[in-house]
């Protein structure tokens, strides 16, 4: 057997083992063929050389937004896919966007092909974001793209007067994508929680970015999050509750799966390492612990009179900060999503990488009006992170961090950010792992020390002109990420080498169920109820 590529002398983490002891990878036609020591090297097989590092599948990035309508600032499929497998990610899934005015999802996802073909440097996948369910595309169009389009997730929304949904249309969307083993996505937060609490900062005047925060507590996740997996049980359905940020919303997650319910969770790096400090503008003190902020409790721009005067440069630079949820307040916030970590309340960590510029009067500069008013219900919602997700996350294990501090184990990491996405939305089998008859998708990371790095901006290859890491040390970088077989980032060369196209739209199959089980009663109903509605 002659192999196109054999990845020697580096330590294998896959999502249950970690392979040492001279385990080599044979990698041919694209595909992972053996694993095995002493494999034999023909005239044309290229030898890559670990020297001594990690090797990881390649990232699965399960919630990014992509060149969405509203995002007009931010990344395009060529530069967002570029970030990606630069920083080790070698499968995204993004959105296709469907608007409440439409009635039909074809012209959506025919247009998002349109923008994403030929353009990407990774292989990629497509979620609907559906706003408008009506009974024609629940009964038509759900089971055709699922069938025959290999789309099988959907996201929904509480929140955000464009998106959100009743509570009865959620129960439609659940119940149908349950029967066609499509993965249904919810971004969880109270609509009218959030808009009094909006209104009676308006009236105060108190509009400035770090209000956003303020504007979207924890209690308004935590009764959206507690409300989703409760229509989740009533339809037996398996969900799972995007972007988490609340240690109460972790808990209701954590009730259900003891209960076996089938709800699964997400959280991203900022949720695990930012404060709502950022939203302030203010420098913050940087590292690896995931701790910083300056510990003042009080946004620093209300003056003795309680005039808000955050209009200046640097205090508006708090808008790259505002996502939804937002950040959280304190150290303890941080503090309980790694105990949420560690304790495998998470299904996956993805990026929720939402690109918008910030020196752009069509990005985060729209919640300036007239240039110097600030309205934080103006600036869009969202945080760069595809390129810097993986680097963050890896810092944090036990192979990386010093003796005692890790704050999660190798093939947990691997778990979290590749193998357990790929198999929730479909992909198992093919990508997240690294096992014979799975694409060749690795990350080589640097060996020892080498890899270190300060996030900066400027070594970054996305759109958007500011990263929220800014400072940030991470303890590796990836020194060489492959997507099939293909090197596409060399960190010795610091480039880009893969070509813009190679990437490959993936046809999804089912999702799998990694926590709990369907086929339960919804407690204090009878054996057998459910059969005389549904």
């Amino acid at each position: 057997m002659e192999f196109d590529s054999i990845v020697t002398n580096g330590v294998i983490v896959t999502a249950s083992d970690v392979l040492v002891n001279g385990v080599e990878i044979g990698i041919r036609g694209g595909k992972i063929c053996c694993l095995g020591i002493g494999l034999p090297r023909g005239a044309g097989t290229r030898v890559i050389d670990a020297q001594g590092a990690f090797v990881t599948p390649g990232g699965v990035d399960s919630h990014t937004h992509i060149q969405q309508d509203n995002s007009p600032t931010g990344d395009t499929w060529e530069t967002g896919t570029r970030s990606a497998v630069a920083g080790g990610t070698t499968t995204i899934i993004a959105f296709a966007s469907q608007k409440r005015h439409e009635t039909s999802l074809a012209p959506v996802v025919e247009a998002y092909h349109r923008k994403a073909d030929g353009q990407s440097y990774c292989d990629y996948g497509f979620h609907v974001i559906l706003t408008n369910p009506t009974e024609h595309i629940l009964d038509e169009e759900l089971p055709h793209l699922a069938r025959h389009e290999g789309i099988t997730s959907v996201k929904l929304y509480t929140t955000y007067d464009p998106m959100k949904l009743t509570d009865r249309e959620l129960l439609y969307v659940m119940m149908k994508c349950r029967s066609l083993g499509m993965t249904t996505m919810i971004h969880a937060e109270n609509a009218d929680m959030i808009a009094v609490i909006i209104e009676g900062l308006q009236k105060k005047g108190n509009m400035g970015t770090w209000f956003h925060s303020v504007a979207r507590p924890r209690i308004a996740e935590d009764e959206a999050t507690y409300r989703a997996i409760s229509l989740a049980e009533l339809a037996d359905a398996p969900i799972l509750l995007v972007h988490m940020s609340s240690e109460t919303a972790i808990e209701h997650v954590r009730s259900a799966q003891k209960r076996l319910l089938p709800i699964h969770a997400e959280t991203c790096p900022h949720y695990l390492f930012l404060l709502s400090e950022e939203l302030k503008g203010k420098p913050r003190s940087t590292g690896v612990d995931g701790v910083n902020g300056s510990g003042d409790s009080h946004p620093h721009y209300r003056d003795n009179n309680g005039a808000n005067n955050d209009h200046d440069d640097g205090h508006f630079h708090g808008a790259k900060a505002v996502c939804s949820p937002p950040l959280r307040h304190e150290p303890a916030d941080l503090d309980a999503l790694w105990r949420a970590v560690k304790g495998n309340a998470f299904t996956v960590l993805s990026s929720d990488h939402a690109p918008s510029t910030f020196d752009d009067p069509g990005g985060k500069k729209l919640g300036l009006i007239n240039g110097k008013i600030p309205i934080f219900t103006k600036i869009p919602n969202g945080l760069p992170g595809i390129e810097t997700r993986l680097a963050l996350l890896f810092s944090q294990t036990e192979g990386c961090a010093p003796p005692g501090e890790g704050r999660m184990s190798l093939p947990q990491f691997v778990q979290m950010t590749s193998s357990n996405a790929a198999k929730l939305y479909g992909l198992g089998g093919t990508k997240g792992n690294i096992a014979p008859g799975f694409d060749a998708d690795l990350v080589i990371w640097h060996p020892n020390s080498a890899g270190a790095r300060t996030i900066s901006q400027q070594m970054l290859h996305h759109r958007v002109d500011y990263t929220p890491f800014e400072g940030m040390e991470v303890r590796n970088w990836p020194r060489y990420t492959i997507v099939r077989g293909e090197v596409v980032w060399n960190a010795d060369l610091n480039s880009v080498v893969g070509q813009q196209g190679f990437g490959q739209f993936l046809r999804r199959g089912k999702g799998e169920l990694l926590v709990g089980k369907t086929g339960a009663e919804p407690r204090g109903m009878l054996a057998g109820e459910r059969s005389f509605w549904s």
